[in-house]
Order: C-alpha cells, then sequence, then structure tokens
C-alpha cells in the first residue's frame, strides 16, 4: 500500500514539474537555409530531425528552406542524399521568439568498385560461345578481302558521298559549262535549212522512181 501512494504521488508531481520546465524554456519559431558549402547551392529536401523533442522529424522545401516550433538548445541533425550528416545544436542565449540559420551541408564522395559486366549469364554459356567462336584472319588477308573488287564495289553503291567527291564534280560541271556556254544546240525541227534538204530528198526520190518506171 505505502508503495502505491508513492507512485500516485510520481504521477501527479511529474505533470507539474513538465509545466514548470516548459514555463523556463519559450518556444521559438526555428528557421533557416540549408545550403552546400562548396558551391552555396540550396539543398532541396534535407530532413531536419530534433534529436531534443523525441526524434520528431521535419522537412525542407526545394529550395532548402524549413520553419518549425522548438526550444533553445535543441540538438538539429540534418540529413540528406549524397551528404554527411550535420548536427547542430540551438544557440540557448536566444531572448527573441525567433531564430534564423543558415546550415551548410558537405557533399559525401563514396567511390565505388568496379564492376565489370559480361554477356553470359553461366559459365556453360560462354563456354558455347567460346568454342563457337571464328577466329579473325591475320592483318594481310583482312587487308586482301577489304581492297577485293566485290568489297569495294558494295562500299560504292551503300557509302554516301563525301564533302570532297561532292565538290570535284560540282567543279568538272562548272568548267564544262563555262566552256561550252556559246556552244549551244539547235533544234533540227526549227532549222529551215534541214527542212529544205529533207524536201529536196523527197522530190530527189519521186523522180528516181518516175525514171525506173
Amino acid at each position: 500500500m505505502k508503495y502505491s501512494l508513492i507512485i500516485i504521488l510520481l504521477l501527479f508531481v511529474s505533470p507539474v514539474f513538465a509545466q514548470q520546465i516548459t514555463k523556463d524554456k519559450k518556444l521559438i519559431q526555428f528557421s533557416g537555409i540549408i545550403t552546400d558549402v562548396d558551391s552555396n547551392t540550396v539543398v532541396p529536401y534535407v530532413t531536419v530531425t530534433n534529436l531534443s523533442n523525441k526524434d520528431q522529424r521535419y522537412g525542407a522545401n526545394y529550395k532548402g528552406f524549413f520553419s518549425f516550433t522548438a526550444f533553445p538548445g535543441d540538438t538539429i541533425m540534418y540529413t540528406a542524399v549524397g551528404y554527411k550528416d550535420l548536427i547542430l545544436p540551438i544557440p540557448a542565449d536566444i531572448n527573441d521568439t525567433k531564430y534564423t540559420a543558415l546550415v551548410k551541408l558537405k557533399s559525401e564522395i563514396i567511390n565505388l568498385p568496379t564492376v565489370r559486366v559480361y554477356p553470359w549469364a553461366t559459365v556453360e554459356e560462354f563456354t558455347r560461345d567460346f568454342m563457337t567462336m571464328k577466329i579473325a584472319a591475320d592483318d594481310y588477308a583482312i587487308a586482301m578481302r577489304n581492297l577485293s573488287k566485290e568489297s569495294i564495289s558494295g562500299l560504292m553503291v551503300t557509302l554516301p558521298r563525301d564533302g570532297a567527291e561532292i565538290q570535284g564534280v560540282n567543279f568538272r560541271l562548272n568548267h564544262f559549262n563555262s566552256v561550252n556556254k556559246n556552244m549551244t544546240q539547235t533544234n533540227p525541227l526549227l532549222n529551215p535549212f534541214a527542212w529544205g534538204k529533207l524536201i529536196q530528198s523527197i522530190t530527189e526520190g519521186d523522180k528516181s522512181r518516175r525514171s525506173d518506171n
């Protein structure tokens, strides 16, 4: 019975002490901007944890800004992907109802080991591909095959013209046109002398056929 009374007294007294501590410590509006320590650019979406208030978590926005209520002297931890964790306390000697801090995080560089990715899932697949692999010819055989008539003919059909070849063709066409610009070819149907020769040949043919008859 004695211990039960002591427990009941403690339950009644503890809220009183908590209220006295709360009255002594005034709440403040704690705000801040989180930036990178090297580039001074904002770090978005940082998790801000109040370790002194049952690990209460808050989140900074995409501009690196955060704001929440806390007590002076609370310990705050800042965590973000790609950055080292930072723990900073709020100053205890704050007389105002608000406090603004500029928090700088340092990027964390992690060197990952080199990973080689092979196209074979099992050793059996590698063995099968290795046994069916075609061994390449020597340099002389490769050069002779690439310089053969069939290979060059195929390249001439499939490969597009480069700039130098197009420039050479245009140069030859321009040279031919400039040399033969005064040599115009006339239409024989519009030549009266050609028509005269045609009529003369027709009449001479008629005369030769009449003399034969």
